[in-house]
């Protein structure tokens, strides 16, 4: 009986899971490792097998259950995830009995299964689509044939190529197997697939947690080459630079935000220029700026809020003790017009020694801090990239900034960069 043999082979699974390996020599453990692979594929094929069938008895919507995911995560104890994987991984494998039957004879391991079942659904839909939109230059024995092939060629591919090049080759299968069709076919089925990826493309911001905002999102083809064009020129290593990949891309979009609120052309958000309004406590015997807070209710530290204060679209206020408000902001803190041109002008970009950011790409940094009372004028703004910026108001970094005689701004680094402090110019952006 099947269950008792299912039964009978995970008890004895479970002991060799618990022999002694120090016998085993180097060629021993990894034919183990690969037999235990194999072992770990058929048993996903029966689950596969098991929660379909399951599912057509009707077992998984009995007894008030939503449906086949909600079936299994009662029966197995399983999370959201992983049985939204089963029941997916059951249908697929059951639409593709080829496939299935490739699983389980070991010829393909579960996402390649998985790859070649959505390559070869791709293909199919091509092919009725096109056969829907010519019906004389494909029979529907010609289009079955042309699947079945397809199938077998990726199936026989996967003795060779792990699951993520199967997906980058596989969809151009029909070019293999039919190439009279397969432009044609093509083109339709990427119409489809960039219609449903429009329809699919969607962005998220989770609530903070630890201090930290999740961004997740699904984009186009098409609309994701617009955002790798314009996130690509920013992502470039700035001297000194020890941000990993990841976080530089995370920079860029920030940069790209910050200039888009910059221009003053975004729409108006509640009849008002969009801004951004930071709350700040302040202690009148220290006087001393405490946490901050956005007008949304995040919280921030002191120097995140003067960061803010330097050049973006913001509205500083000041709180007392008890929360009233002592201070709503200054005019003229934002150095617009002619006098960021003026900036643009003097500085060239990015005034940090090496840095080659252009002007667009900056903030106005304040030499004596606005919220400190230092003016907005020429003789107290540079311009500094986000990372530049952020570096000369971290607490430690010990960077000072002062404009030399020729109003040239330079850099004095900390003991530990040059123990002799020598004052440090930026000589990439040409003076006029």
């Amino acid at each position: 009986m099947l269950v008792d043999e299912v039964v009978q082979l995970g008890q004895e699974a479970a002991k060799l899971a618990a022999a002694p390996l120090w016998p085993l020599a180097d060629d021993e453990i990894t034919a183990g490792l690969a037999a235990a692979h194999r072992l770990e594929q058929v048993a996903v094929a029966l689950q596969a097998r098991l929660t379909h069938h399951a599912d057509e008895l009707g077992l998984t919507t009995r007894n008030g259950y939503r449906g086949t995911k909600a079936w299994l995560r009662e029966q197995l104890l399983l999370d959201p995830s992983a049985a939204r994987d089963l029941a997916n991984r059951a249908t697929v494998l059951a639409r593709h009995p080829a496939v299935e039957q490739a699983l389980i004879d070991g010829r393909v391991d579960v996402r390649q299964a998985t790859e070649i079942a959505a390559l070869t659904q791709t293909a199919a839909d091509g092919l009725a689509e096109l056969r829907q939109a010519d019906p004389a230059i494909l029979d529907p024995a010609a289009a079955d044939e042309i699947v079945r092939q397809a199938t077998t060629a990726l199936i026989d591919w996967a003795d060779r190529l792990p699951a993520y090049q199967l997906r980058h080759i596989g969809g151009r299968i029909l070019a293999h197997v039919a190439p009279h069709v397969a432009e044609r076919a093509d083109q339709l089925a990427l119409a489809r697939q960039e219609d449903r990826a429009h329809q699919a493309r969607g962005f998220t911001m989770s609530h903070p947690a630890a201090g930290l905002v999740r961004l997740s999102g699904m984009l186009g083809l098409e609309e994701a080459a617009v955002v790798q064009a314009a996130l690509h020129p920013l992502c470039r290593p700035l001297p000194d630079d020890d941000r990993r990949p990841a976080q530089r891309r995370a920079d860029a979009l920030i940069d790209i935000c910050r200039l888009a609120l910059r221009t003053g052309e975004l729409p108006e958000s509640g009849g008002e220029p969009v801004q951004l309004t930071v709350a700040v406590k302040f202690d009148p015997l220290t006087r001393a700026l405490g946490t901050a807070a956005t007008d949304t209710g995040q919280r921030l530290s002191a120097a995140a809020a003067r960061r803010f204060a330097c050049d973006a679209k913001i509205l500083p206020a000041v709180l007392g003790g008890e929360g009233q408000v002592l201070d709503l902001g200054r005019s003229h803190r934002l150095p617009t017009g002619p006098l960021r041109r003026a900036l643009h002008l003097r500085d060239g970009g990015c005034t940090f020694p090496g840095c080659d950011r252009p002007p667009r790409w900056t903030d106005a940094h304040h030499l004596v801090s606005w919220m400190d009372g230092g003016p907005t004028c020429l003789e107290n703004l540079v311009l500094l990239c986000r990372h530049h910026h952020r570096l000369i108001h971290h607490p430690t970094a010990g960077w000072q900034i002062r404009l030399d005689a020729d109003q040239r701004p330079e850099f004095i680094p900390p003991v530990d960069v040059d123990p002799a402090q020598r004052p440090r110019r930026n000589l990439y952006h040409p003076r006029l």
